[in-house]
């Protein structure tokens, strides 16, 4: 068996960092600093009011690139504190961080965060792990399920960041993996998030306990050199998967978004069986395979085009079918006959290549 030289390819290091008022005295802020300093963050801004200022540019463009660069530690919010059903992913959620560095055209995060897209982490980071302890036992996707039992209640790190992406500069997700490995918030809870970034470095030398599955976001070569700027490519995640693995981390495929392009199967086939090729070696695997399609809403794509107005990514309302929540909103998916043929492919391609894992749900 062969361990993985961990040399990662991206890496993101904030131009600015600002800090409020009410994140200035605590703990963790001063890892943060410390981290950032480190990196050789020059711009490290102690704010008088707990108001984030400086980020808005004479354009657009100007506001987004100035926004994508700031680092802004703030203090999370009561109503942050409170987890979330998160569905089908995990129990609850909970959120390190919100707001993400990397540069995907087809941002998730676009329409469900207001303001400039500045990433902020959160320095009460007691106050967000603590609900982990309250929660443990309750919840309906993983606690007390027979499918998923085994991972006992699970929180999802990774809803509004890519965690990985500022780990170096904030420290927040060594934390609350090795605080949760320890046991600190009982035996039968474990994290999970996705990344796409592949700077595993320091989360392989922590003692996780195997209460941590880090899953990675995968894709096909074209979608992932086309539309995902700013993070790791597909071999580099790969790696790191492998990485993950052989130090023993539960590990996952987040395959998403998945979009029916040009050669489609013999894309995401070869994406299949390079990561078989990668844990073919690794023992004992635990590996699970989470397949989301690509979507989109009106108030997403209109902020998409303004981030991105030369984008090349399908958003045609017209080519999709509108699906409609309870609560009256809509999001654009594949017509179903579109839907019903990918996910036939690759409920048979994920059996074949990688027989071992297990398909979470497909949406």
């Amino acid at each position: 068996m062969t361990q993985t030289l961990i040399v990662p390819t991206r890496i993101w290091t904030p131009k600015h960092v600002l800090i409020t008022a009410a994140a200035a005295d605590l703990p963790h802020t001063a890892e943060i600093v410390r981290r950032c300093e480190a990196a050789g963050v020059a711009d490290i801004d102690f704010l008088a009011s707990n108001r984030l200022t400086g980020l808005r540019g004479e354009t657009e463009r100007e506001t987004y690139a100035r926004a994508k660069s700031t680092l802004a530690v703030v203090v999370a919010p009561p109503s942050a504190l409170k987890p979330q059903p998160i569905p089908p992913s995990a129990d609850w959620r909970i959120d390190l961080a919100k707001g993400c560095p990397a540069h995907c055209q087809y941002c998730y995060l676009a329409g469900s965060l207001s303001g400039p897209p500045v990433t902020r982490v959160f320095a009460n980071l007691d106050d967000v792990l603590a609900p982990i302890a309250t929660h443990a036992g309750r919840g309906t996707i993983t606690s007390g399920t027979t499918e998923r039992g085994h991972e006992g209640t699970t929180f999802e790190m990774s809803c509004y960041t890519d965690p990985l992406g500022i780990e170096h500069v904030t420290g927040s997700l060594a934390a609350a993996i090795s605080r949760v490995g320890a046991g600190e918030f009982g035996n039968d809870v474990s994290l999970r998030f996705t990344t796409k970034f592949d700077d595993v470095a320091e989360l392989v030398t922590l003692d996780h306990g195997g209460r941590t599955r880090v899953r990675v976001s995968v894709n096909a070569a074209d979608i992932g050199n086309r539309f995902e700027g700013g993070t790791a490519r597909m071999p580099a995640r790969i790696e790191a998967l492998r990485s993950l693995a052989l130090a023993g981390y539960r590990v996952g495929l987040t395959i998403a978004p998945i979009m029916p392009v040009p050669e489609w199967r013999e894309q995401y086939g070869r994406l299949l069986s390079d990561v078989a090729d990668a844990l073919a070696d690794v023992p004992d695997v635990d590996l699970t395979v989470e397949a989301i399609t690509h979507r989109f809403t009106p108030s997403s794509k209109d902020v998409l085009l303004g981030w991105y107005p030369g984008t090349k990514l399908e958003m045609d309302e017209d080519s999709r079918s509108a699906k409609r929540s309870k609560f009256g909103g809509v999001k654009y998916v594949y017509p179903r006959e579109i839907m019903s043929e990918m996910r036939s492919w690759f409920s048979g391609e994920v059996d074949r290549v990688l027989p071992d894992a297990r398909m979470l749900y497909w949406t």
